[in-house]
């Protein structure tokens, strides 16, 4: 069981940033999916069982907040670890996001991705 690869789903709409972590994540041994957004996320977990979800809240067609009510909504999503990683740092939408379930929320331009990936390893060692 320690051997097997963890999972994560990077739910981002700029191709860029989205690439940026699956290569960094992929380094980290970890085996990546990506959806550009939160319908695409929803249809990904059918199928792919993410140990932890990178979620952006600003996307098109269902953004990062209505996506994290879904996923902890449901009985086989619900316990995945959700972080938010985002440009918007209000304090309404960390609380928010908060009161939903995420386990974590970071700012992007506040955070490497190393550090991102560092703050994944970290919570999932928990």
């Amino acid at each position: 069981m320690e051997n097997e690869k963890k999972k994560i789903l990077i739910v981002e709409d700029d191709v860029f940033i989205s690439d940026i972590y699956q290569v960094k994540f992929s380094q980290e041994s970890y085996e990546t999916a990506v959806a550009v957004n939160g319908l695409e996320a929803l249809k990904k977990l059918e199928s792919f069982q993410p140990d932890v979800i990178l979620l952006d809240i600003i996307m098109p067609q269902m953004d990062g907040i209505e996506t994290l009510k879904k996923i902890k909504k449901d009985e086989r999503w619900k316990n995945i670890p959700t972080i938010m990683l985002t440009n918007i740092s209000e304090e309404e939408k960390v609380e928010e996001s908060e009161e939903i379930g995420a386990s974590d929320y970071l700012v992007k331009s506040q955070f490497t991705p190393s550090e991102v990936v560092e703050k994944v390893n970290a919570l999932l060692k928990k």
